[in-house]
């Protein structure tokens, strides 16, 4: 999809969390979505990335975690404290790490429990199931099966088909590639950039797996230690001397050793 740049969908302004009222996780994280945008939010287990994303849909009430500073806009709503199902029906709605399908139903009713929060007719719901199989057609042949007996990959398309069918406006999509073969993951980001630019959905989504999630988004956000330390367009970032030393794993070429002094260097360099 033709990404609207003068059309902010999603604004996140300094916002500071804090889980146990004492464990201050994230330290003025800012990063902004566009309408028709794939924005990808990078960094190393424990960077952040799972917990701005929470913080966006409201989930970190369950962690006993509160965003104490900042603001989080959605089409210029403030929408910190919103309760989830309302952010649900206002557009936004997030595929959780980890898949969680409900395993002893089918795949078809995991895939209609994401309308709930719809006041819809039948015909409709239809309509929209028949929009989760074309592009999910390997979940039609499944709709009977029970979702515990379907791989990683049907799980994860399962939790997408999901999140499809409360007609969303932003997906934030977690790990999407964690735990699935390469081959699997391609295909889940093919089907990703279809919805993109077939059904006008912007995508947030955190990854691990850098090399995948640049070559598949427009812009991207590095997170460590809480704070947004680095960000551009994902071309600008895949060709950054130390994005690819950090997260791409390809050494600079003056590198005898990690231990080179110019390694450090420029390490603190970045992170100060």
């Amino acid at each position: 999809m033709q990404v609207n740049e003068s059309k902010t969908i999603l604004d996140i302004k300094n916002i500071e969390v804090i889980y146990d009222h004492v464990i201050l996780v994230l330290k003025g994280v800012s990063l902004k979505v566009l309408e028709g945008q794939i924005v990808a939010l990078l960094g190393a287990n424990g960077a952040g990335k799972s917990t701005t994303l929470k913080s966006i849909s409201n989930l970190l009430k369950s962690e006993r975690g509160d965003v104490t500073k900042g603001s989080i806009t959605f089409y210029e709503k403030n929408i910190v404290n919103y309760d989830p199902s309302i952010l649900v029906s206002s557009g936004i709605v997030q595929v959780m790490e980890g898949r969680h399908c409900f395993e002893h139903l089918t795949v078809e009713e995991n895939i209609l429990t994401g309308a709930f929060t719809r006041k819809i007719n039948s015909k409709t719901l239809n309509e929209s199931l028949e929009k989760v199989y074309n592009y999910f057609p390997k979940l039609k042949n499944r709709r009977k099966s029970l979702a515990g007996y379907t791989s990683g990959g049907e799980q994860q398309m399962i939790a997408i088909g999901r999140a499809l069918m409360s007609d969303p406006k932003l997906i934030l999509l977690d790990e999407p590639s964690m735990g699935l073969a390469p081959q699997v993951v391609e295909e889940i980001f093919a089907i990703v950039k279809d919805l993109n630019s077939t059904e006008n959905v912007s995508f947030l989504l955190a990854e691990q797996n850098t090399n995948i999630a640049l070559k598949n988004s427009s812009y991207g956000y590095i997170l460590e230690s809480g704070r947004v330390v680095m960000n551009g367009s994902s071309e600008e970032l895949s060709n950054n001397a130390d994005v690819k030393e950090f997260y791409l794993g390809v050494a600079g070429e003056n590198r005898k050793s990690f231990k080179d002094a110019k390694h450090y260097r420029r390490r603190k360099r970045w992170l100060a």
